[in-house]
């Protein structure tokens, strides 16, 4: 019997960071991947520190692909929140390729929601809100299209864990051992609901103990200063214009309309991925997705979505009488 083979795509989350192991990092996709299956699963981690979608598109899916894999994870868009070239548009088109391209594989696709990286970091409001607003786009993207190919998804943002301290490693961007753990748990239990994992679930209790406060400012002082000042030149110029619109829309009282703006730019990005000759049958569909957007990017109270658009040259069939 062959045995199953999982391959991670992502960015430092999928890589391990956070969960030190001998000189490398280990994380939740290789404590997963050693309770899908026995004999053990054959695991290929394609995940790197940095990753944007557009780096799993392009570099990380030919070589999955090339695998053949029966699972297959999918991890990432942090990072886009975090560049300049943030486009909600491009994101949602690169996920759904990616997604695509494994469900006509026949791969089970594994995804997450996740928290974003203002409330995590403690930022102020007028920098985390532009922040957050990003990541609750690419987490309804995420979620939508989840849903669409039948993913294995976990909207871990709400989980209880993500709120406990000792859950994160010293950067609060990164889950530790502990966090790790828990995303490894979570996603097992889903597969083995699939029928999918059939090994020994991942223990939830750390192998190793925590990394002492000096190593965790030592850390922080010499990687955690180098990823600062990698993301500032590129994200501290755009976060603070964020910043500034932010504040005059709040002294005006119109905070919501950003809100609204983000959310049509979603619905817009969604709707753009059906073909038009294929949206039309899918009109029904789309308007249950077009609503769920709205749920899922809680806009504020007397706001809402327009309608999808018309597809140009499609009548709608008239209701019955």
């Amino acid at each position: 019997m062959r045995p199953l083979r999982y391959v991670a795509l992502g960015d430092s989350l999928s890589e391990g960071v956070g969960d030190p192991v001998g000189n490398g990092w280990r994380g939740w996709a290789a404590l997963l991947a050693g309770g899908l299956s026995e004999p053990a699963a054959e695991f290929t981690n394609l995940a790197v520190s940095g990753a944007q979608t557009r780096d799993v598109l392009e570099t990380q899916l030919p070589t999955a692909l090339s695998l053949r894999p029966h699972v297959a994870s999918v991890v990432v868009g942090v990072n886009d929140t975090l560049r300049g070239t943030y486009d909600i548009d491009k994101i949602a088109e690169r996920l759904d390729k990616v997604y695509a391209s494994f469900t006509r594989q026949g791969t089970a696709v594994l995804t997450a929601c996740l928290p974003d990286p203002g409330t995590m970091l403690g930022l102020p409001g007028l920098l985390g809100r532009p922040l957050a607003r990003r990541q609750r786009a690419v987490n309804t993207v995420v979620h939508t299209l989840s849903e669409r190919y039948g993913a294995v998804h976990l909207h871990a943002v709400d989980d209880d864990w993500i709120g406990d301290r000792a859950m994160w490693s010293a950067d609060r961007l990164h889950p530790g051992e502990r966090g790790h753990r828990q995303l490894a748990l979570r996603f097992h239990a889903m597969l083995a609901k699939r029928g999918i994992a059939t090994g020994t679930e991942p223990s939830p209790e750390p192998e190793f103990p925590p990394p002492t406060r000096s190593a965790s400012l030592l850390w922080l002082a010499t990687a955690g200063t180098a990823w600062v000042i990698r993301r500032c030149n590129d994200l501290l110029p755009q976060l603070l214009r964020l910043a500034v619109t932010e504040m005059r829309h709040r002294a005006r009282g119109t905070c919501g309309r950003l809100d609204l703006r983000a959310a049509q730019a979603v619905s817009t990005a969604l709707a753009s991925l059906t073909v038009p000759e294929a949206r039309a049958l899918a009109e029904p569909r789309l308007v249950a997705e077009h609503r769920s957007v709205a749920a899922k990017l809680a806009l504020p109270d007397g706001l809402s979505l327009p309608g999808p658009r018309p597809v140009p040259g499609h009548q709608p069939e008239p209701e019955a009488a």
